[in-house]
């Protein structure tokens, strides 16, 4: 009888002795297309050049602490189902820190560079302010050996300012000025922790920072508290010299019927009218740009072209559900159109941040790999896909010549600022009409894409 590939696969990686986390599992290998093998990657090769640079450097794969090691599995209709070993179930420091060994053994068998988390994810709340920062400090100690076991490095850090029930009217922008005191001391230790373990990054996600009913708010001067809040996480970061990027992620909805942060447009233009755009860049992630009815594509062109895109979380949504799913992204035509925005404007410091979680039915640790395996070799794809879209021209050809009354001499004075309605108007009595349109091709450019996608 022969033995699945599967199985085969984990026999072969079994390890004598099981006091790991993942003893059936040793760090996953590339194989190339033609494997079977769900425990290695068919097309991320980190050592591979695409574009003038090696996958690992165009991806920066970063995992999630949050959805990877603290996700449970619960929804509004049930408990929790994960299977988690090594986790049992405490909130004390000493889970803590077998958590976070367990979750380095995880980043390095994954070959993942990076990894990023909140403060509550990482170190339970103790019962003060001060406990609680005893708490973060023991649990950093550990993530900074593991760090330096491993060469696993931070890609940014945040403080989870929405699960408490004294967030209840958001953090920065709450009603309660003691609130808003306790949010920025408990920034204030996110960026210690975060400078201290050489993160590359500081994240802001307002997960409470809107309003419910506009009956009981003052949206202006919650958006005022909001702009001061960051001029001081901008002063303080300067005061310990942390130099890493702040980001702010847009989310549109979810849990407050409106986010102050919707959106990338709404983000920028609130930094825009504070003063901040030198400071803070955006961290797009699929799911919410879908809920801000956009396309991932869209959110991610739109902040590279104001030169404010920072980073991305790596995750797509059901589209029939109308929530946050935080699903892993396997879909080659997504990571595609992902990675043409990414190669043309860049990403680090920032990275593909996999903010996305096993479904609840994916209970076994097991699923944790295959999970991370599929949505890396889709990214890896999709960037394949992308960089010989970008090498043969084939799809910018096409919309330079869309463009091309442009670079006329009357689109030249136009796009100068040299021509006048007046002026324009006379162009036009003399012609009597626009020119007539080109075709915009939009068929033809999709099965362009197809065929790269055929062809990877």
């Amino acid at each position: 009888m022969s033995v699945p590939p599967h199985a085969a696969t984990l026999a072969r990686n079994r390890v004598e002795k099981s006091m790991t986390a993942f003893p059936e599992v040793s760090k996953i290998q590339y194989e190339g297309p033609q494997s079977d093998n769900p425990l290695a990657f068919r097309w991320y090769n980190p050592d591979e050049v695409v574009a003038g640079k090696t996958m690992k450097d165009h991806l920066r794969f970063t995992v999630t602490y949050w959805h990877t090691f603290r996700g449970t599995g619960s929804d509004p209709f049930g408990g929790g189902t994960m299977q988690r070993p090594w986790d049992d179930g405490s909130e004390s420091v000493e889970n803590a820190c077998n958590r976070a060994r367990a979750a380095f053994e995880f980043f390095e068998k994954l070959d993942a560079p990076f990894y990023a988390f909140h403060d509550r994810d990482v170190a339970p709340e103790g019962g003060s302010l001060s406990e609680t920062n005893a708490n973060l400090d023991a649990v950093a100690k550990v993530l900074k050996e593991e760090q330096e076991r491993t060469g696993v490095k931070l890609l940014w850090g945040t403080a989870n300012m929405f699960s408490n029930p004294r967030f209840m009217h958001g953090a920065a922008t709450t009603c309660n000025v003691e609130v808003f005191a306790y949010a920025a001391a408990q920034v204030k230790k996110a960026l210690e922790v975060t400078k201290e373990l050489g993160g590359e990054n500081y994240v802001f996600w307002g997960g409470r920072e809107g309003y419910q009913c506009l009956y009981n708010t003052d949206m202006k001067r919650e958006l005022d508290h909001l702009g001061q809040f960051f001029h001081m996480a901008v002063d303080y970061a300067k005061e310990i010299g942390f130099t890493g990027q702040f980001l702010i992620e847009p989310k549109p909805k979810e849990p407050t019927k409106h986010q102050y942060d919707s959106d990338a447009a709404a983000c920028l233009n609130f930094l825009r009218s504070y003063d901040l755009t030198d400071h803070f860049k955006l961290n797009i992630e699929t799911n919410h740009a879908t809920l801000a009815g956009h396309e991932m594509m869209h959110e991610l062109e739109y902040a590279g072209m104001q030169g404010a895109l920072g980073s991305i979380d790596a995750n797509t949504g059901d589209l029939l559900l109308g929530w946050d799913t935080d699903q892993f992204a396997t879909n080659y035509y997504l990571t595609t159109q992902t990675m043409l925005v990414l190669l043309k404007y860049g990403l680090a410091p920032g990275g593909v941040n996999f903010d996305a979680k096993v479904r609840r039915e994916s209970f076994e640790p097991i699923d944790l790999f295959y999970a991370h395996i599929g949505s890396m070799d889709a990214f890896a794809r999709g960037l394949k896909v992308a960089a010989k879209i970008m090498e043969d021209g084939a799809l910018q050809n096409l919309v330079d010549n869309r463009y091309s009354s442009w670079d006329g001499d009357l689109g030249k004075k136009i796009e100068a600022g040299n021509m006048s309605f007046a002026e324009l108007e006379k162009l036009m009595l003399e012609k009597g009409d626009a020119a007539s349109n080109g075709s915009g091709r939009q068929e033809l450019l999709e099965n362009i894409v197809n065929r790269y996608v055929d062809n990877a």
